[in-house]
C-alpha cells in the first residue's frame, strides 16, 4: 500500500499542537515560503488551533498516528467588506513532499471554504515557490498580481505571488 492511500485527512485538533508547530516552525527557521521570524510558541499554537474551529477551518493530514502535513483557511482582511474571503495555507513535512498530500490538503480545504459560504480564496505564495505555485495553479487557482519585494528575510528582499480561485460563482 502506498503512502497515499494511508493518508487520513480530519480537523485539526488540540492534540496536534505539537506536530502543527514542529512543521511551521521548520519553515519560519530554515525557509522563505512563510515570511515569520520568529517560530510559534505551543500556546501561540494552541490559539492558532482554536482560532481555526470554526468559520475558518484547518485539517491535518495523517500517516498512522503521525501528522504529516496541515492546510488551513484565514481570513483574507480584516475589512468587513473583505469578509467572504479567505486565504488559504498549507504546510508538508519534507519527508512527505512530493506524495500527493498537498494537492489532497488544498482540496479539502477549498471545499471547506467552499461549504462555509466563502466566495474566493487567495493564495499568497513567494516569488521562486515553484512547487506550491504549480499545486495552486493544477487546482484552477490564476495568478493576479505580484507584490514586488514586500518582505525580507535573511537578508533578501521578498517578493510574493497573489493568486485567486472564484469558490461560490
Amino acid at each position: 500500500m502506498s503512502k497515499i492511500t494511508e493518508t487520513s485527512f480530519r480537523p485539526v485538533a488540540k492534540k496536534d499542537a505539537q506536530a502543527v508547530m514542529d512543521i511551521y516552525n521548520r519553515e519560519v527557521l530554515g525557509s522563505r515560503v512563510t515570511l515569520d521570524l520568529v517560530p510559534r510558541t505551543l500556546p501561540q499554537q494552541l490559539v492558532w488551533i482554536d482560532e481555526h474551529q470554526g468559520a475558518y477551518p484547518a485539517i491535518v493530514a495523517t500517516v498512522g498516528e503521525q501528522v504529516v502535513g496541515f492546510a488551513s483557511v484565514s481570513s483574507y482582511r480584516i475589512r468587513h467588506g473583505y469578509s467572504t474571503t479567505v486565504e488559504d495555507s498549507v504546510y508538508v513535512h519534507p519527508e512527505y513532499r512530493g506524495r500527493g498530500i498537498g494537492k489532497q490538503l488544498l482540496e479539502r480545504i477549498v471545499e471547506r471554504a467552499t461549504v462555509h459560504g466563502f466566495h474566493a480564496c487567495m493564495a499568497r505564495i513567494v516569488e521562486g515557490h515553484h512547487a506550491s505555485l504549480a499545486l495552486h495553479a493544477s487546482l484552477g487557482f490564476f495568478v493576479v498580481g505580484t507584490e514586488r519585494e514586500v518582505g525580507r528575510k535573511f537578508g533578501q528582499w521578498i517578493s510574493v505571488v497573489l493568486l485567486e480561485r472564484m469558490l461560490n460563482t
